[in-house]
């Protein structure tokens, strides 16, 4: 049937709920070019304001997930689940997850994509890896996943090509926080990978997208709920970012984190982070009878070698080099200079706020303003204190990891303001703040 895209808009700018053959018309016109870009920035703008019923949402999604290439896994002898962070500071967790996951009899096919803003991004982190090539079409994506149980690679100009499209207008539309139109961008590249359960993780603190509770639990309704609709098995956690994650910042640096945590180490944080949201991976396929059966698993791959495997069978079929998995600071990028920030005062670390330090990675080089900006895969900062910690005047709070002097004491200077220190303890938001099944929330 034939719409006309102003009466479409004019439906929604008033308020009223769309039927899904004209959400599915509307978004092919879109791809095709039919509709033109001023329409549908109109269309961005009316769903900003007036928001998308479920079934709403749902249409979208599955327009925007069926408008290019769409993944099966016909025959594979393994069940398949996928993750996504809405992004924060530190937060490496996909590197050592999928590999654990893989490890544990889940195939793991992950479509990533690169930093932007003050979040780092998986496809900049790998790429630091000597060889590692993340630019695979979707035949060796089909094929390495189904060697060696999971990769990791780019969107491809074929996947989701509505996404792309819409995502560039809303980003000079001021329309991007819109939640039905954050979820069918998450959900529809996700989907389009064919995973049977995926696992979201809704950041929540100045480093996050949503900086607020309740937004980031309104986010993960509509996750669960969109995803659950489109027939897969969705969790959403919310997780704290108003610190930033584990102690690495920056993308060989998280590299050097993340192989850590597949050596059994690593800080505390983005270990639990992985065996938790893995868990709840291999729950969702059915590999685990409970959530903490799936952890358990997680933590035994980690701890017993065979994510590190997994991990190092990955970077030698993306054309990395191997030598990273045992020694990754002879392998990676360094940079020339490190610097640490001393501690000015006794008393215990009050606030690492993720915002300001993430910011000051980019300005680092550590991460892009623009798509077209290029990263510095060496550069970075390490925490050798985090938020609740005693210190001791002079003693490091963070190694700067820079280029130049020049950009040291500007570093050095960001941090200093990002970092305070106090006699009292710290008032943190929980590492774990809900999890959302089925659209309900618990905490």
């Amino acid at each position: 049937m034939a719409y006309r895209a102003v009466e479409i808009i004019a439906r929604k700018r008033d308020g009223l709920t769309l039927a899904g053959d004209e959400i599915r018309w509307l978004i092919a016109g879109f791809t095709d070019g039919s509709v033109p870009d001023y329409q549908m920035a109109a269309f961005a703008m009316a769903v900003f304001w007036r928001g998308m019923t479920s079934d709403e949402t749902a249409a979208l999604l599955d327009a925007m997930e069926r408008s290019g290439d769409v993944v099966r896994w016909p025959g594979l002898p393994w069940p398949t689940a996928d993750k996504h962070s809405t992004g924060g500071v530190g937060d490496k967790v996909s590197i050592p997850l999928a590999p654990a996951v893989a490890a544990c009899g889940v195939a793991v096919p992950m479509i990533s994509g690169r930093g932007l803003g003050h979040t780092g991004g998986t496809l900049d982190k790998l790429e630091s890896i000597p060889g590692f090539n993340v630019r695979l079409d979707l035949a060796a994506f089909d094929a390495m996943v189904r060697s060696i149980g999971v990769s990791l690679i780019g969107q491809t100009d074929r996947l989701v090509p509505a996404d792309k499209k819409l995502y560039a207008l809303r980003d000079v539309t001021a329309t991007v926080e819109s939640i039905p139109l954050i979820t069918a961008s998450i959900l529809s590249k996700k989907l389009a990978e064919g995973v049977g359960a995926l696992v979201m993780d809704v950041k929540v603190g100045s480093g996050a997208f949503m900086k607020d509770r309740a937004a980031a639990l309104k986010l993960a309704q509509s996750l669960v709920g969109a995803g659950t609709a489109a027939g897969r098995k969705v969790t959403a956690f919310l997780t704290a970012m108003d610190r930033p994650l584990g102690t690495h910042i920056g993308n060989s640096l998280e590299i050097i984190e993340s192989i850590d945590i597949l050596h059994g180490r690593g800080p505390a944080d983005t270990r639990e982070l992985t065996v938790r949201l893995g868990g709840e991976m291999l729950r969702l396929c059915g590999a685990a009878s409970t959530l903490a059966d799936g952890e358990a698993q997680i933590a035994a791959a980690l701890d017993d070698g065979r994510a590190l495997a997994k991990f190092r069978a990955l970077v030698t079929a993306h054309g990395g080099d191997p030598r990273v998995c045992d020694d990754p600071q002879g392998v990676l990028p360094r940079a020339p200079l490190v610097t640490p920030l001393l501690a000015w005062q006794d008393g215990i670390v009050q606030r690492m706020d993720a915002l300001q330090i993430g910011v000051a990675a980019v300005h680092l080089g550590a991460g892009r303003n623009t798509a077209a900006d290029t990263v510095d895969p060496a550069v970075g900062f390490v925490l050798a204190k985090k938020p609740g910690d005693p210190v001791r005047a002079g003693e490091p709070l963070v190694h700067v990891h820079a280029r130049t002097a020049e950009q040291t004491t500007a570093a050095l200077a960001e941090l200093r303001a990002a970092i305070a220190l106090d006699r009292a303890a710290p008032t943190l938001l929980p590492l774990w703040l809900d999890v959302v099944t089925d659209a309900r929330p618990h905490e």
